[in-house]
């Protein structure tokens, strides 16, 4: 039996639960956040962002390694889209006009050709922020998740 890749949508509520990514960080949401900006990278997470007016990225130097771009750019977000399996691409498209739409956090696996070569799986966690009861960016944590159960 083939596993299918992890695609969830969650309620905001859930948000400190779904960030522990499985476990490997136990706490709150602003805690991982606060230990991945102050401690730098652990375990291979990387913290993420895309500011919904202009969709610029912003990321730690986890996220540039699995997408094996430089740390000396500007990641953008239409460059970046194609380094997603178009399977992986469309399930996150969705995901993410569901997780604007209705204000809800996901999760996805998806699978990326990183411009390194080579293929990988990276679990993605997202979360919108909303600011005058408008949702303005996506958050979250992406991880190298290479081993994918068959």
């Amino acid at each position: 039996m083939i596993a299918l890749p992890l695609t969830h949508s969650w309620p905001l509520f859930e948000r400190d639960r779904q960030f522990e990514l499985g476990s490997i960080v136990d706490g709150a949401c602003e805690h991982l956040v606060a230990a991945l900006s102050s401690a730098g990278p652990i375990a291979g997470i990387g913290r993420w962002e895309c500011d919904l007016l202009d969709n610029s990225l912003t990321w730690s130097p986890p996220v540039y390694g699995l997408f094996g771009l430089p740390r000396t750019i500007q990641p953008l977000r239409t460059e970046v889209l194609p380094l997603y399996t178009e399977e992986s691409r469309a399930l996150m498209e969705q995901l993410r006009a569901y997780a604007i739409r209705h204000r809800r956090g996901f999760t996805l696996d998806a699978q990326l050709r990183p411009t390194d070569g080579g293929q990988r799986w990276m679990r993605l966690v997202a979360a919108p922020v909303i600011e005058h009861g408008r949702v303005v960016r996506l958050q979250g944590l992406k991880r190298d998740v290479s081993v994918q159960p068959r």
